[in-house]
């Protein structure tokens, strides 16, 4: 017999067809698939063709067919293969209302499994008991179910609800209009008109033919802005009886959903603009992701929506789809990523690690600060340790508590260090002395910070003469950090400086007798500085205070903290300091940024298209209108947007549980705030008087 769920999805659009429906379905017998039950959504007459029809009745009957065969024979759709039609995209899209077989297509799918595999591959359409679907009471025709791609699809009217539950978490069902009124099905045509009518599809002209993958993900397929207008010309007019038609719309952020109803022979469609991933439209949570990962403002891009007059989301719902998917799946991926790091530094011995903090906002006015382990070797961040002031007393103290968490988890990972190079903080210095860790100091910050003495110097009057000299002390400090291979060494050279300024090359240190350059005369005589002079004994202090002379014994003779500086930069793109951000929201976008940097660190520099290495000049503003040459290096690449947004729509959505139990784990410590007590806000509305109209005093 044949199935009543097949007969009710089918042929349940009109009355007049009840005594057709009695004959098809003694033709419909003749089905050769096993099993093909509810899964029928089109059937085809045995084409008029001698050659054609001998391999359709062949099939039917699975061999030699009886001496007579009945003219009306009919093969369901799910017998032949997607290529088999010609305008299987249009009609997915809901573009077409007829489903239109190639030239000399053969049945060739026999089986269940046959069936379901066509079914998951092209018929997309068919929503009446959706296997991922949970029924609902009722009839038959009251069942319509939600389905993962839904885009360009149809319904026949039904009087019960239409969204049946799903598998997949419910996030959005407070927008503005609530999409759970409309369903997907198909256009019910009369089983027994096969004949091709232009006017019973809307076709799309293009210059080039467009293949649908059915098997590309969600988020990798393009998307294109649409104007509403050029929209809902698609659905004035009635595909079936040609009358025109008002259409109406229902939206939910960036989803759009059109309705059309023809009063005049009852033809229903409902066309989604997006796909719907349980209940949620896919365009929300894609943008979502795609806002978040990359660094962007909700509320620059709002600006810029609402300049285009595109729809968009609310800020509840941004802050919902990230809490849920977005920052569980970017803290497993940093987690994923660091443990794959430290198990290779493990491996290894001597591992020699840069450290420094960034705070979100200049002084001690910082909320958070956030302190960076480096491997100096390749570049690569290790480790991110976010710290909020109240945590530790204040903001001076961040940066100890980020060194002492980051060593604890390198300690508890079984990290053998050789060294670490930081910047020169009291605290940190007194630490690592303490714990017998062998500690160097970037030679940047030593030359930064010696170099506006200098310059404060030269400033006076009779301390002109030192304005030649600054360039070449700092040189002086970088090449003495480098040609030296301990820390007496490193001394000698650098008070050498006092002598060779006064034009006296030999030495009384034996660490470093004499000047390595050759001997040569001087052009200007009057650049050298003679001992007694007010400018020498001010350089001498500056050059010779015991707190110098320390910093330079601990220089550091070949990694620097110049990659942190890079990175710290590069958080700039992801978590601005102008921006406040809570705690989570603030750690996920320093691990977007390391990840950011990670995958970029090596990257080589560019070449022209004959080979040259390629550079840029650039006028930086403390070089005084001086030129400099950077080397331009290849564009970054953005893998790690990609990795995240698979695993977002392919894993976190459908089960985020075990991705949120990560998020779980981090500590969030209390807001500033919450040790306040918090008065009655009418009392201080009450008191609150403008400056300028305080009365008289």
């Amino acid at each position: 017999m044949f199935p009543p769920t097949v007969l009710s999805f089918c042929f349940r659009k009109q009355d007049r067809f009840k005594f057709t429906m009695a004959k098809v379905r003694a033709k419909h017998a003749n089905c050769s698939v096993v099993g093909c039950t509810d899964e029928h959504k089109t059937l085809f007459r045995v084409p008029a063709s001698e050659e054609t029809r001998e391999q359709w009745i062949y099939f039917i009957f699975k061999g030699t067919p009886p001496e007579t065969v009945n003219k009306n024979l009919l093969v369901c759709g799910n017998h032949f293969k997607p290529e088999s039609f010609r305008n299987l995209g249009q009609y997915k899209a809901g573009f077409a209302s007829k489903l239109f077989l190639n030239e000399g297509a053969i049945p060739t799918e026999r089986g269940k499994a046959a069936v379901k595999e066509n079914a998951s591959t092209y018929v997309q359409f068919a929503d009446v008991a959706c296997q991922t679907d949970q029924p609902t009471t009722g009839t038959q025709t009251d069942t319509v179910s939600c389905t993962d791609a839904g885009v360009g699809t149809s319904a026949v009217r039904a009087s019960g609800p239409l969204l049946a539950s799903c598998k997949r978490p419910h996030l959005e069902l407070e927008e503005e209009d609530d999409i759970s009124e409309g369903g997907s099905s198909m256009i019910v045509e009369d089983p027994h008109d096969v004949t091709h009518d232009p006017l019973h599809s809307v076709t799309l002209t293009k210059s080039t033919d467009v293949t649908i993958e059915p098997s590309s993900p969600i988020h990798k397929i393009s998307t294109y802005i649409v104007y509403e207008n050029c929209l809902l010309e698609l659905f004035l007019v009635c595909p079936k009886c040609q009358r025109d038609l008002r259409p109406k719309t229902r939206t939910m952020g960036t989803f759009l959903r059109v309705e059309q109803n023809c009063p005049h022979c009852e033809f229903f469609r409902i066309w989604n603009s997006q796909p719907i991933i349980g209940f949620t439209p896919a365009g929300n949570l894609q943008l979502t992701a795609a806002v978040y990962i990359s660094g962007a403002s909700f509320f620059k891009l709002e600006k810029i929506f609402q300049a285009m007059q595109l729809q968009l989301y609310k800020y509840s719902t941004f802050r919902r789809l990230a809490r849920k998917c977005i920052e569980p799946a970017i803290v497993h991926r940093w987690k994923a990523m660091q443990d794959a790091t430290l198990e290779q530094l493990r491996q290894q011995q001597n591992v020699i690690l840069g450290g420094d903090m960034r705070a979100d906002s200049p002084g001690h006015s910082a909320k958070y600060g956030s302190y960076t382990m480096m491997d100096l070797r390749n570049n690569m961040i290790i480790d991110l340790q976010l710290i909020q002031s109240n945590e530790v007393g204040g903001s001076y103290c961040m940066e100890m508590e980020g060194l002492k968490r980051s060593l604890a988890l390198l300690k508890e990972r079984g990290v053998t260090l050789d060294s670490i190079v930081t910047d020169r903080h009291l605290q940190i210095q007194k630490f690592l002395k303490e714990t017998r860790i062998k500690h160097y100091y970037d030679v940047w910050h030593i030359e930064k910070g010696l170099s506006k003495k200098l310059v404060l110097i030269s400033k006076n009057k009779d301390c002109d003469i030192l304005k030649k000299w600054l360039h070449s002390i700092k040189n002086h400090v970088y090449w003495t950090a480098a040609s030296s291979t301990s820390g007496t060494e490193r001394v000698a050279k650098w008070t050498s400086v006092l002598n060779h300024i006064r034009d006296v090359h030999i030495h009384e240190n034996p660490a470093f007798p004499q000047c390595l350059h050759a001997p040569r005369t001087s052009r200007d005589k009057s650049k050298w500085l003679k001992a007694g002079t007010e400018a020498f004994c001010k350089l001498e202090k500056a050059l010779t205070n015991k707190r110098i002379l320390n910093d330079v014994e601990k220089m550091s003779p070949l990694h620097q903290t110049s990659s942190l500086e890079a990175f710290h930069s590069a958080i700039q793109r992801f978590a601005p300091k102008n921006v406040v951000f809570p705690f989570l929201g603030m750690l996920c976008r320093l691990y977007l940024a390391a990840m950011h940097f990670n995958e970029n660190a090596g990257r080589p520099q560019a070449t022209s298209p004959t080979g040259e290495l390629l550079y840029r000049v650039n006028f930086p503003k403390s070089k005084k209108r001086q030129c400099t040459v950077k080397p331009v290096k290849v564009d970054p690449t953005h893998d790690y947007v990609d990795g995240l947004m698979d695993l977002i729509f392919e894993k976190v959505f459908e089960d985020p549980v075990p991705y949120e139990a990560e998020v779980q784990k981090i500590h969030i410590p209390d807001d500033l705030s919450a040790q306040s007590e918090k008065p009655d806000k009418i009392e201080v509305i009450a008191k609150y008087v403008s400056r300028f109209n305080q009365g008289l005093v």
